[in-house]
């Protein structure tokens, strides 16, 4: 099932979508502070989809946007923060965790 899951910029541009067969099983969105931070304030994948990974997938896809922009991340919502702490891949981009 996971060969089926795309991920595509979101359509307005403040986040990324996971799409499968059409249709959106997960989201993450994030919110642009000045020229160089993001802030990951959500991140959800349906019920059925969890535990693939779809949800890392996703904050690693902020995370290259991050790095492509030289944007640091500062995490509020709880599984990127999560993400956050487990993945030492996230360290270079990482500016703080909100609590």
């Amino acid at each position: 099932m996971a060969d089926d899951i795309h991920y595509m910029p979101s359509v307005d541009g403040s986040g990324f979508d996971a799409i499968c067969r059409g249709k959106i099983i997960g989201q993450v969105t994030f919110v642009r502070i000045g020229m160089d931070k993001l802030i990951i304030d959500y991140t959800g994948v349906s019920a059925p989809y969890r535990g693939q990974d779809i949800g890392l997938n996703l904050v690693r896809h902020v995370a290259d946007l991050a790095r492509t922009q030289h944007r640091r991340i500062i995490t509020i919502c709880p599984f990127a923060r999560a993400m956050f702490n487990r993945y030492p891949e996230f360290d270079d981009i990482r500016l703080m965790n909100a609590h």
